[in-house]
């Protein structure tokens, strides 16, 4: 799918830098941004084109920190088709890695949607699902990640919900 006239990106395009979300101030960010449409198959593609995309940085596959990631950012996209789908509107995803030290790193995972109504507990809320069958996602990420939050999307609907992991030597680019 091509840019439209009007300047907006579909599916499957890379979007643009949302200004909040611009790693311009640390000194090495590599940053991939994309827009997904709102189904499990967007969802999948995101997982993996993480994965595909911290390999090329220097996260290689079959790793604990690449593995924890991909699940992480698995995770943050799935609800976001679940829970924060609005038919016709697409999610986005951003990744970002930022080396602030010779022997760290982080990774930051954020997705958006355009759900306004539905918002996830604050970090400290989430709790055990129980017997239920689902509502482990989030419960997984603040497990995995080093922090995590969502906030509003500035100019729009809806909200972006972030993750971030922290890389240690011998994972660090």
């Amino acid at each position: 799918m091509t840019s439209n006239l009007d300047g907006t990106v579909g599916p499957g395009q890379p979007a643009r830098t949302v200004p909040h979300l611009s790693a311009a101030a640390d000194p090495d960010p590599r940053v991939f941004a994309m827009r997904f449409t709102g189904t499990p198959r967007g969802a999948r593609l995101a997982r993996r084109l993480v994965a595909v995309r911290l390999d090329e940085w220097g996260v290689p596959y079959g790793t604990g920190p690449h593995d924890t990631i991909v699940l992480i950012a698995g995770e943050l996209s799935a609800n976001a088709v679940r829970h924060g789908r609005v038919p016709g509107r697409d999610f986005q995803l951003r990744l970002c890695l930022a080396t602030g030290a010779p022997d760290r790193a982080t990774v930051r995972v954020e997705v958006g949607d355009t759900r306004t109504e539905r918002v996830p507990p604050r970090p400290g809320a989430v709790r055990e699902p129980g017997d239920r069958e689902t509502g482990r996602g989030l419960l997984l990420v603040s497990r995995l990640a080093t922090r995590w939050d969502w906030h509003p999307r500035p100019g729009g609907p809806g909200k972006t919900v972030w993750a971030e992991y922290v890389l240690t030597h011998p994972f660090c680019p």
